[in-house]
């Protein structure tokens, strides 16, 4: 935004005329919530929906007006080959978007130790969905191919219906995930879908006639246009070149630096990584035991890339799938551990001094609220059968 002098203001004022327009029309009209929720982290909040709905009633109200002032005339097929041009790169820009971060890896990773850690059955479907997906590099991969091929033949107008039809394929399939495992993409892939289903509507007829009567189909026009002046046709190669290089160039480039940046070496831990077993849980000098109907006396920590996490319920911790979670980061010299709740929090909630007698053993004590803490940690060697990777050309049995 700030490459454009002024655009970002621009956007501003823009997103405060439609968060006003979408809050008096859920008002007076949609009812959905009483206070919208603004979109997050999940684009299928409530103000999401009203936000569809009222865009939808928008279009609705537009088309019937429209229809009704120009009723004599016979057709739209200029208007048409605009509306067609800019659905296609924009489903050509979503599958780059997506499919070049696929490519490295890195919209779905293979589950952390937490995650491996963590019970089938306390994942919420999305989690489910996500892990699956980013265990196989191949299959992740295979996706993001798709998703380029689809955005590169959406490109070209001799190529574009096959373009098209590809994208239907693969943007389904997402669509169809996210509606399956409660993911919160859901208007967004359900848009994709219906803008791929309206540049198919209009092929419609070569479409019957390939692939249901098995005739010559007619030859495709929506994408012809004459560009009667010599500058329309160097205005369309300048901005088709710009385009390429904002959606295909400064994406890779985006994500190839984020790539290097995640795959760098890392540093060697003070506190080694890996799965530790609590021999000693002690608060106020009160050795606590091993029960499993406690939920708030640690059972195992687990150390990996500066995040942590604890098979605990207590609520000092950020709680998800039943484990609570902390980033921490290390003074060496004074030998203290400081946690914090989330990367974005400012100061810690907690201050714990650590030890390291032997590579195994971690010691740490401190305050835990008002509580004195001290724990003792051993490394095990907890070993998960998912991170093996298998894959067996000849399976004797079902495994």
């Amino acid at each position: 935004m700030d490459v454009v002098p002024g655009f970002g203001y621009l956007l501003g004022l823009y997103n405060n005329l439609m968060d006003w327009l979408v809050d008096f029309a859920n008002a007076k009209v949609f009812h959905i919530r009483p206070v919208l929720i603004p979109i997050n982290g999940s684009g299928d909040t409530s103000y999401g929906w009203a936000q569809v709905c009222f865009w939808f009633s928008l279009a609705a109200t537009g088309c019937i007006i429209w229809s009704a002032l120009d009723r004599r005339r016979k057709n739209y097929t200029e208007l048409n080959y605009w509306l067609c041009l800019f659905a296609r790169y924009y489903l050509a820009m979503s599958a780059f978007t997506y499919g070049i971060v696929k490519l490295f890896a890195m919209q779905m990773y293979f589950p952390t130790l937490h995650q491996l850690a963590t019970p089938l059955g306390d994942l919420l479907p999305m989690r489910l969905s996500w892990l699956f997906i980013g265990y196989s590099t191949t299959y992740q991969v295979f996706s993001g191919v798709m998703e380029v091929l689809a955005g590169l033949l959406l490109l070209y107008r001799r190529t574009a219906s096959f373009g098209v039809m590809m994208a239907t394929a693969v943007f389904t399939n997402v669509m169809m995930l996210n509606l399956s495992y409660d993911i919160p993409v859901k208007i967004f892939s359900m848009q994709l879908v219906l803008v791929c289903l309206f540049l198919l509507a209009n092929e419609s007829q070569r479409i019957f006639y390939f692939f249901i009567l098995n005739k010559a189909a007619p030859v495709s026009v929506i994408y012809d246009f004459s560009y009667r002046k010599k500058w329309h046709r160097i205005s369309r190669v300048v901005l088709k070149v710009c385009f390429v290089v904002l959606a295909i160039g400064m994406q890779f480039y985006s994500d190839l630096g984020y790539y290097s940046s995640e795959h760098k070496p890392k540093e060697k831990q003070v506190i080694p990584d890996g799965v530790y077993e609590v021999t000693s849980f002690t608060i106020n000098k009160k050795i606590i035991p091993l029960s499993l109907s406690d939920s708030l006396r640690w059972q195992d920590v687990i150390f990996e890339n500066n995040t942590g996490s604890i098979k605990t319920a207590d609520t000092a911790f950020r709680q998800r799938y039943k484990r609570g979670y902390f980033i921490y980061a290390v003074d060496k010299v004074a030998q203290i551990m400081y946690l914090r709740k989330q990367d974005s929090d400012s100061l810690p909630f907690m201050n714990l001094h650590y030890q390291t007698p032997d590579p195994n053993t971690v010691k740490l004590w401190g305050k835990l609220r008002s509580d004195s803490l001290f724990v003792e940690l051993k490394r095990i060697n907890r070993h998960f059968q998912l991170t093996e990777r298998q894959f067996h050309w000849l399976s004797e049995h079902n495994r």
